[in-house]
């Protein structure tokens, strides 16, 4: 099951998700607090919570009620009366911010991405099933779906649908030789730990892309191949899907179907994985932020 650990929570002392709320005093948990997916989650889809769907807090079943603008999750903890908490592992958090009551992840390319491939790179857009791709190790792999989401950026908090731009030779040695843009929760491996995307936002080199740039819809890809696989995107190295989020936020989930039908769960790379800053090691943030100052 899929998971995310913060640093503090805050109730909610008035208004509900999808409109102005009011924060109360914040609350530090010793070693964090964790949102856990539930097998109860009524959408069915593995690695992914939707708003209204069950969510494990505190221990218990509660309800995904929201996110804040910048994308902290809200969540309903107790019923009669209804009471919230915002969860953030930023500390400065006060007063009234604006909600909403939708939210959505994504796991994807950006159009124009370059994939490394036996002839050269390939804009992973242009790709097809059964077209050779290179992974990391330089073995050969074929592809086996691409999987297409459209993004509207009308709706949903922000934070959640502005994809991460990685600066050339931001990551170091080089890496990515070009501008690199993928959605905030798409793995990279840097230094042997799979690191989400926007766990490595740094404000300079590693930012996340403003919505108005993105336009009110953006298509983003993700690659498929028969096992998960760490793929080079403009030079960099990166996860393909891995299915702890389902094909069916996809757009063409028809077509694997399709194709393909019921197919086994895949087995993850053996890497630990880093899906918020807390969790990327010192060591990793430390050289990162080197890069940026270089």
């Amino acid at each position: 099951m899929a998971s995310e650990t913060f640093n503090h929570y805050y109730l909610i002392a008035s208004g509900v998700p999808g409109g102005t709320i009011t924060l109360g005093a914040v609350n530090n948990p010793v070693g964090g607090t964790d949102l856990v997916e539930t097998t109860a989650d009524s959408d069915g889809i593995n690695g992914q919570t939707e708003v209204e769907n069950a969510i494990l807090a505190f221990g218990s079943q509660r309800t995904l009620a929201g996110f804040t603008a910048t994308g902290d999750p809200i969540v309903l903890v107790t019923t009669g009366p209804d009471t919230y908490y915002v969860f953030s592992n930023d500390g400065g958090l006060s007063g009234s911010i604006s909600s909403s009551n939708t939210g959505t992840y994504l796991y994807c390319f950006a159009a124009g991405t370059g994939i490394a491939t036996p002839e050269g790179e390939q804009a992973v857009e242009t790709l097809c099933a059964g077209d050779l791709i290179l992974t990391a190790q330089g073995q050969t792999t074929p592809v086996k779906w691409i999987g297409r989401q459209s993004v509207s950026t009308r709706f949903g908090p922000a934070e959640r649908l502005m994809p991460v731009r990685f600066a050339a030779r931001s990551l170091g040695k080089g890496l990515p030789h070009a501008d690199l843009t993928v959605t905030a929760d798409h793995g990279m491996l840097v230094e042997g730990v799979i690191c989400h995307a926007g766990a490595l936002v740094n404000g300079t080199t590693i930012t996340r892309v403003p919505l108005l740039e993105m336009g009110e819809t953006y298509t983003v890809y993700h690659i498929e191949t028969e096992s998960h696989e760490i793929i080079l995107a403009n030079g960099a190295p990166a996860e393909t899907f891995i299915d702890n989020v389902s094909r069916r936020v996809f757009d063409n989930f028809a077509e694997f179907e399709a194709l393909y039908g019921d197919v086994p769960e895949m087995e993850e790379l053996p890497y630990p994985r880093a899906m918020s800053a807390r969790q990327v090691p010192q060591a990793i943030r430390a050289r990162l932020a080197g890069t940026a100052a270089a």
